[in-house]
C-alpha cells in the first residue's frame, strides 16, 4: 500500500520533469514580463495576475499533452478533441478580461491591461506546447505595443 502511494506521488507523467520545469519557468518569466510593464504604469492587473494566467495556460496545456499521450489507455468511447483546451482557456482569461474594462466618465479604461492578460494566456499556451520562437515572437511585440506606442500616444495626444 505505501510503495502505491509512493508510486502515485512520485509519477510525473509522459513528460520529464525537466521539460515541465522549463516550460512553466518559461511561461512565468515570459507572462511576467508583460506584467511587469503593466504594474510599472499602475494598472489593475499587473505582474502576479498576468503570471498566473501564464501559468495557468502552460498547466493546462500540459494536461491536455498528457491525455493526448494517454489516448490508447482510454477506451473506444472516450473521444478526445485538444483544441477544447485551448477554447476554455481563451474564454476563461476573456471573462477574466472583461471585468477589468470600465466605462467611467465617457473614457474606457482597462482595455489594453485585459488584451495583455488575454496575450498572457497565449503565450502561457505556447509555453506548455514547447513553442519557444512564438511565446519569444508573440512577447518581445506585446513589450514594444505597451510600453512604446504608449510614449507615441502621449507625445501625439
Amino acid at each position: 500500500m505505501l510503495e502505491q502511494i509512493r508510486s502515485e506521488f512520485m509519477s510525473v507523467g509522459y513528460w520529464p520533469v525537466e521539460v515541465l520545469l522549463i516550460r512553466v519557468g518559461g511561461a512565468l518569466l515570459l507572462c511576467g514580463l508583460i506584467g511587469l510593464e503593466r504594474e510599472t504604469k499602475n494598472h489593475p492587473a499587473g505582474l502576479r495576475t498576468h503570471m498566473l494566467v501564464g501559468l495557468a495556460s502552460t498547466v493546462y496545456c500540459l494536461l491536455m499533452l498528457e491525455l493526448v499521450q494517454r489516448t490508447g489507455e482510454l477506451p473506444d468511447s472516450v473521444r478526445m478533441d485538444p483544441i477544447r483546451v485551448i477554447e476554455a482557456v481563451t474564454g476563461g482569461v476573456a471573462f477574466l478580461a472583461a471585468g477589468l474594462i470600465v466605462f467611467a466618465k465617457g473614457e474606457i479604461k482597462g482595455l489594453t491591461t485585459g488584451a495583455s492578460l488575454w496575450l498572457a494566456a497565449s503565450v502561457g499556451l505556447c509555453c506548455g506546447l514547447g513553442l519557444w520562437a512564438l511565446a519569444l515572437i508573440a512577447t518581445v511585440p506585446a513589450l514594444a505595443i505597451n510600453r512604446l506606442l504608449k510614449i507615441v500616444e502621449d507625445k501625439t495626444l
